[in-house]
């Protein structure tokens, strides 16, 4: 994880922007708080630890991958069943104003609040795949904000309206698999497609030749089931790849040429925009731990 966009945890349960707040905490030897209600939607992308969420007195088990949405009022709260183990999540707090604005534009924006508010489904959980092209956004969105650019209150609105609408996308589309059932398919083949091609010289043009269909098809029905291009999931694969790679001691040299990365130039850059750190030095912490697992034994 992104170590340098990490917020250390506070225990307030009032926002200081009018608009919205977004966090990530990574803790350990955390001590949980108590139940509590704030006047806002509470956004609770739940990535790792040993934790459960209480909801209006139910109690729900979390895992990796889901998402928790509490509406405005309602009582909740988590239990840490293992305060040895990382908890790890993403909180992204939205004013009852905002979302308001947001449904101004489009109904499409309030899927998932009504459903929490109204029908009081509170959970919602998505696969690796999905809840890593989340994570990318949430990472984006606050790596936004805590940089100093040109137009950045613009590109924030964006970014919040861009989760948001995706979120609420992903939720009834997963409620409504029917309506969705020939792009979810042809989705899926992409993905095996691309998968089993990642250390070859694919493309979008060679994809499109290989299904008989235009690139901007393929384009539409990619992003809208993952959120990310097709060029952004290979570039991710094959950086994990790679990492796989550098696990089993492998040489940098040759490990991002098996990995699919035509050169070294692009290959650095996206690896550094992607972890925050250079190839070498992941190597280098790849190789003390391996250096302190031999110790150990």
């Amino acid at each position: 994880m992104r170590e340098e966009l990490k917020t250390t945890f506070s225990p307030r349960q009032y926002m200081l922007s009018k608009d919205f707040e977004i966090y990530y905490y990574s803790d350990i030897h955390m001590k949980a708080t108590g139940s509590h209600t704030h006047d806002y939607y509470e956004f609770y992308f739940f990535i790792d630890g040993n934790v459960s969420m209480v909801i209006a007195d139910k109690t729900y088990p979390l895992s990796p991958g889901d998402l928790v949405l509490i509406p405005p009022h309602i009582p909740h709260y988590a239990i840490i069943h293992d305060t040895e183990v990382y908890y790890q999540r993403f909180v992204f707090w939205i004013s009852r104003d905002y979302c308001n604005q947001l449904l101004r534009i489009s109904p499409a924006y309030g899927y998932i609040m009504q459903q929490a508010s109204v029908n009081k489904h509170y959970i919602y959980h998505f696969d690796t795949i999905a809840f890593n092209a989340i994570q990318s956004k949430i990472f984006n969105l606050i790596q936004e904000i805590h940089q100093d650019r040109y137009g950045k209150t613009a590109k924030i609105q964006n970014q919040v309206c861009d989760l948001v609408f995706d979120l609420n996308r992903a939720t009834y589309e997963a409620e409504h698999p029917i309506e969705f059932k020939e792009n979810a398919s042809l989705y899926q083949n992409l993905v095996t497609y691309i998968n089993a091609h990642l250390t070859d010289q694919i493309s979008l043009d060679s994809i499109a030749d290989h299904f008989y269909l235009s690139k901007y098809h393929i384009s539409h029905v990619f992003k809208a089931n993952l959120g990310i291009s097709i060029k952004q999931y290979i570039i991710k694969q094959r950086l994990s790849l790679f990492k796989d790679y550098m696990c089993r001691n492998g040489e940098i040299g040759k490990a991002y040429l098996q990995c699919g990365f035509s050169n070294y130039s692009s290959f650095y850059r996206d690896f550094k925009n992607e972890f925050g750190i250079s190839p070498n030095e992941y190597k280098q912490q790849i190789d003390k731990e391996n250096s302190e697992l031999v110790t150990v034994r």
